[in-house]
């Protein structure tokens, strides 16, 4: 009968909807590490399964294999190094800050045609178009975010900015991410992202939307600035803040040691923010991503990305329903070697995570040996 509780919860009580489990983690009467519990997530609009119990088990499965360490600084055959020639033939500059390419294996391009008209309901298809560049933070390959300089990661971040600017007024949406490391299918051992505008509002950001503008009507205020300051008062699953940004691990976090990184303020897209706000996020992203490091002593593996206001036509609607905000997804779960593996009932039924959000801030909060340098 759970299924039918969750279905009312949905449909009839959507105001008190994102209170319900957030008020039974003040409840001393339920040790949230003790007992298996779903917790909501109002972005997605769907519930996450807590079964913090079952890091108790014995692991016998996959180990994985620790990143690689001797990564040279510059190699010739690398196609992302200053220098080197690519798929394409293309031979890149010197460059010595960030550089940044049309993908020459892209997922979208901007003249596919349309595939018209469905013959039936259950065959629908349409339009994909856009475009898929890459671009990199910094010309040595042995390098990673958290060890370049935050000037520089000030300059990847004021180029994130100037790519929506540029992309943004022709296509619906266009996200920024980054697969770091081969645990999260990095193709490549070179500091980079890639951007994908497209001309279609994909399934995630669809859904952030549609939860977004629902917060919205029913509470009148911002999902995510209404979080943020709660988060801050509660202060259970902060792991890092500023006068600007706040990093969590979300109360409904999926991944292990997830986090949410938030503006203090309403913020739609990237290039809304300031320069002294640009300035603070290069701080917190190092601090985190170090502290991603330290955790278990690796180059720690994620997948990262940006969710912002939609663009393209939405540039001219009303989006104050929207916040800016950053998601990171870590795939490991307690050693380097032992990583969360979304299979089985998260596949078929529900997301399930076994370390609660507040167990993941106590243990960052015990190896904090982040840096602002």
């Amino acid at each position: 009968m759970v299924c039918e509780s969750l279905q009312v919860d949905r449909q009839t009580d959507r105001q008190k909807r994102p209170q319900t489990l957030s008020s039974s983690c003040s409840r001393l009467s339920f040790p949230l590490s003790e007992h298996q519990h779903l917790r909501y997530n109002p972005l997605r609009g769907s519930w996450v399964l807590v079964s913090a119990h079952r890091m108790k088990r014995p692991w016998k499965g996959q180990m994985e294999k620790p990143p690689e360490e001797d990564i040279p600084r510059h190699d010739p055959t690398n196609p992302l190094c200053p220098g080197s020639r690519r798929a394409n033939g293309e031979i890149n500059p010197n460059y010595e800050s960030t550089f940044l390419f049309d993908n020459d294996f892209p997922a979208l391009q901007p003249d596919a045609p349309d595939p018209g008209a469905a013959d039936h309901p259950l065959f629908q298809t349409r339009a994909a178009r856009g475009v898929c560049k890459v671009m990199c933070f910094h010309p040595w390959s042995d390098i990673t975010l958290p060890l370049m300089q935050v000037s520089e990661i000030k300059t990847v971040i004021d180029k994130w900015a100037e790519l929506i600017e540029e992309l943004g007024p022709k296509y619906p949406w266009v996200q920024i991410f980054e697969n770091k490391g081969a645990m999260m299918g990095c193709s490549n051992p070179h500091p980079h992202c890639q951007v994908w505008a497209s001309s279609f509002l994909p399934n995630e950001p669809h859904l952030a939307d549609l939860n977004q503008k629902m917060h919205w009507s029913s509470r009148g205020e911002v999902m995510l600035v209404e979080y943020a300051r709660q988060e801050a008062e509660r202060k259970v699953r902060v792991v890092l803040e500023n006068d600007s940004w706040l990093v969590v691990v979300p109360f409904w976090a999926t991944w292990p040691f997830q986090t949410l990184l938030l503006p203090r303020r309403h913020v739609l897209r990237l290039p809304d923010l300031t320069s002294q706000e640009r300035d603070a996020l290069a701080s917190v992203m190092k601090r985190l991503l170090t502290k991603y490091d330290n955790l278990f002593e690796i180059s720690f593996p994620y997948s990262m990305g940006w969710h912002g206001a939609p663009t393209g036509p939405h540039l001219k609607e009303d989006m104050s329903h929207w916040q800016l905000h950053a998601h990171y997804y870590p795939p490991l779960l307690r050693s380097a070697s032992v990583r969360k593996f979304m299979v089985g009932y998260e596949m078929l039924a529900l997301e399930q995570r076994d370390l609660t959000p507040e167990q993941v801030c106590h243990t960052s909060g015990r190896r904090d040996l982040d840096t602002d340098t």
